[in-house]
């Protein structure tokens, strides 16, 4: 039994666009063009994502704001028109010198979405 064929870029790796040299995306395009491979080398020593579901507007619209003012972490909307519970409507990735530093700056860039 099939469940999923989707020849994209899986949501997990998404840290790579700011995480690694060449991105998943761009390797994705590379391969698909026959063109030889970018580097997959780290930027930084660790990066981490966290997921912003939809769970983040039931209470309004989030404090984008609040996210930008985190130096080491980038936002990522997915352009979707409706938030639903559940639903992956983007993600922030944080950079940083070990991968513990990295998660905390990710997981505080998404509760101050919603600290007000």
């Amino acid at each position: 039994m099939i469940k999923e064929v989707a020849p994209r870029p899986h949501n997990s790796g998404h840290l790579t666009i700011e995480g690694c040299e060449s991105s998943q995306f761009e390797q994705h395009v590379r391969a698909v063009c026959n063109l030889r491979l970018g580097s997959t080398r780290l930027r930084s020593q660790a990066a981490a994502m966290v997921n912003l579901l939809g769970d983040l507007w039931e209470e309004g619209e989030p404090d984008w704001n609040a996210l930008c003012a985190h130096p080491s972490s980038k936002l990522h909307l997915y352009g979707k028109h409706e938030a639903r519970v559940g639903r992956k409507m983007g993600h922030v990735t944080s950079l940083a010198d070990d991968i513990e530093t990295a998660r905390q700056a990710s997981l505080s860039a998404r509760e101050s979405l919603t600290s007000r």
